[in-house]
């Protein structure tokens, strides 16, 4: 571990306060959640797909949704949601968000080095066949960040995990990140008037991996389209013929490396990324 995460995880543990933000947190209806805006001003994102082995999935989201939630709060990040991949049914998606790089660092060294991975890195690992397909990433506006919502409340919401969570993955070409951007907004308007709600519009950072520790892709760039829908009806009649009718459009502008990847996602029961009221 470096000197700099060694003095800034000391001074975390010491208990001096995270930097305070003053963005306000709201929930997918727009409203803002008191309770949680210190919460919010995320600005780095690992977006993590696991391959657990078969058979394994289920028990190893109830483990990580057991020990490690609050474990990250504690240390200034945030599991912002976990998710299961319909298409790829061994594959667990999670996403953790840092305020900024360093804070990145700090919170992971705290995490990996400390007592509660120590105990159960062993039983995690053994559920694991693939932990490297991750993508580093951040708003590519930093109000476009992705949603934070309230933790799910396990006595009033024992039903959690409600709705669909879709990631649309685009490869985009060399320093063609902003271009692309502009011109697939027009798309993205299109996604949200079928209904879904954007959840973020991120792109892969440029900055060196300050945790080399927990490996990230380096064959980007990528902008990635995050979107919350209520219902399988809304997936299949609304949003898939919107993403089918863009398609080509998108992929005749000449600024992507390659097809762009739409991820189904079912939330975890204790995701914060799901459909609210």
């Amino acid at each position: 571990m470096n000197a700099l995460v060694k003095t800034a995880l000391g001074i975390c543990i010491c208990g001096l306060a995270l930097p305070g933000v003053s963005q306000s947190t709201a929930n997918s209806k727009g409203e803002t959640v008191n309770n949680i805006s210190h919460l919010s001003n995320l600005q780095v994102f690992e977006f993590r797909r696991y391959t657990v082995k078969a058979g394994e999935r289920d028990h190893f989201a109830r483990y990580f949704e057991a020990w490690f939630p609050e474990a990250m709060q504690q240390l200034g990040a945030l599991a912002v949601g976990e998710f299961f991949e319909r298409k790829n049914t061994n594959m667990f998606t999670w996403v953790r968000g840092f305020h900024d790089m360093d804070g990145r660092a700090i919170a992971n060294s705290g995490l990996y080095y400390g007592p509660l991975w120590k105990e159960h890195k062993q039983t995690m690992n053994n559920l694991m066949e693939d932990s490297d397909n991750v993508l580093l990433l951040r708003p590519l506006y930093p109000e476009r960040g992705i949603l934070v919502l309230p933790s799910v409340d396990p006595v009033s919401d024992p039903s959690s995990g409600k709705g669909v969570v879709v990631a649309q993955i685009f490869p985009v070409k060399s320093n063609q990140l902003e271009t692309f951007a502009k011109l697939a907004e027009g798309t993205f308007a299109k996604y949200r008037e079928t209904g879904a709600r954007e959840a973020g519009l991120l792109v892969t950072m440029e900055a060196p991996n300050n945790f080399p520790q927990l490996p990230v892709r380096t064959d980007g760039p990528f902008l990635v389209w995050l979107g919350i829908l209520r219902d399988d009806r809304a997936l299949e009649t609304k949003l898939k013929p919107e993403v089918e009718s863009s398609r080509t459009q998108l992929q005749q502008s000449g600024l992507l490396r390659g097809e762009p990847e739409l991820i189904v996602l079912d939330p975890a029961p204790r995701s914060r990324l799901r459909w609210l009221q």
